[in-house]
């Protein structure tokens, strides 16, 4: 059976991923300018790879008799992932973005060792996969980064 641990990460990494949906939505709405496109459609495409995260944790959960937070436990974090006060201000998303999965980077890398720790190999994995997935999207970010700072 998994630790106390494992399953509070779970739960966080959970209404993180929900979290980045519901700010990654916003932004790909919000944002303005010939030059958001790309990111808008980014980040389009990677609310539904976070909300396919989100169900994957909250079944995890399930699987270990807890259950993932519902919206009264919720307390938002993001701060820098929040829509820009000027809407052509797409190198501010982009720090947040990557703000946001160095978060998710370091709350899986905690659910490995907790899950290691825990004998619990389908946690484990889980977050393996999760990992692999928010690295590329840092990866591409960083990517918009660069090239945004350049102009």
């Amino acid at each position: 059976m998994s630790s106390e641990r494992v399953v509070d990460l779970l739960r966080t990494a959970y209404a993180d991923e929900i979290e980045t949906v519901m700010n990654y939505q916003t932004n790909a709405i919000v944002l303005d300018g010939v030059r958001a496109e790309e990111i808008k459609e980014s980040l389009k495409q990677d609310v539904q790879e976070e909300l396919g995260h989100a169900e994957q944790l909250g079944q995890r959960l399930k699987q270990l008799d807890a259950r993932p937070p519902g919206s009264a436990e919720f307390t938002a974090g993001q701060e820098s992932l929040q829509p820009p006060a000027d809407s052509t201000d797409v190198l501010a998303v982009i720090n947040g973005v990557l703000d946001a999965e160095e978060d998710a980077i370091a709350t899986y890398r905690e659910l490995i060792d907790a899950a290691e720790e825990a004998d619990d190999p389908v946690t484990e994995d889980l977050a393996v996969t999760l990992l692999s997935d928010e690295e590329a999207h840092r990866t591409e970010f960083r990517g918009f980064q660069k090239e945004y700072q350049r102009e």
